[in-house]
């Protein structure tokens, strides 16, 4: 009922749904000083990163509620990011283009590097489920997400020289099972 909600009033059920998808998107509880567990590594970037993304949506103008964020914030967002970077990515005019190991300094711009954006959105996307936010409309498993991140990828390899490769899964030795089972019998009966 409405009349029970503290400053609720008959007649603002609009309102009230808006307030309740704000509420909806709201930091991952934070741990009482009762628990006073130490959060994980990863729990505690996850949390520094989900801040930082709803810093950067408030310092917007206008701002951007996280009820309203679509995977082109997200997309500002790492490019925001790039002025932080520290990975030296070489321009195609650069004489070190393609060169793993470049000999000397260039003026080529330091951008962040893929992998570390491809954590930070792993992380995000995990806060916004947290949060409350539903996987379906989740703006940072979007597709374009993951195309950015594969140009990013692409572009960061070509440019500096190293090609970026699936590791393959080392096979195992398969051995033929009747030929061992009848191996394995023989020296059985043997100690026997």
């Amino acid at each position: 009922m409405l009349g029970d909600r503290p400053g609720g009033c008959e007649g603002s059920s609009s309102r009230s749904a808006t307030v309740d998808q704000q509420q909806q998107l709201q930091p991952p509880p934070q741990p009482t000083q009762a628990s006073a567990v130490p959060l994980s590594r990863y729990e505690s970037q996850k949390r520094r990163d989900w801040n930082t993304f709803g810093q950067y949506l408030k310092n917007q103008t206008p701002p951007v509620p996280l009820s309203h964020c679509n995977y082109n914030h997200v997309l500002e967002f790492l490019r925001y990011l790039d002025q932080f970077g520290k990975t030296r990515v070489h321009s195609h005019g650069c004489v070190f283009f393609g060169q793993p190991d470049p000999p000397a300094p260039c003026p080529c711009p330091l951008k962040q590097a893929w992998g570390s954006l491809d954590a930070l959105i792993g992380r995000l996307r995990a806060a916004y489920e947290e949060s409350g936010g539903s996987p379906e409309v989740n703006p940072f498993g979007n597709g374009a997400i993951r195309m950015y991140l594969r140009e990013v990828k692409d572009c960061q390899a070509k440019a500096r020289g190293i090609p970026y490769k699936k590791k393959k899964k080392k096979k195992r030795n398969q051995i033929i099972k009747g030929n061992d089972n009848n191996d394995t019998n023989a020296a059985l009966t043997q100690m026997a």
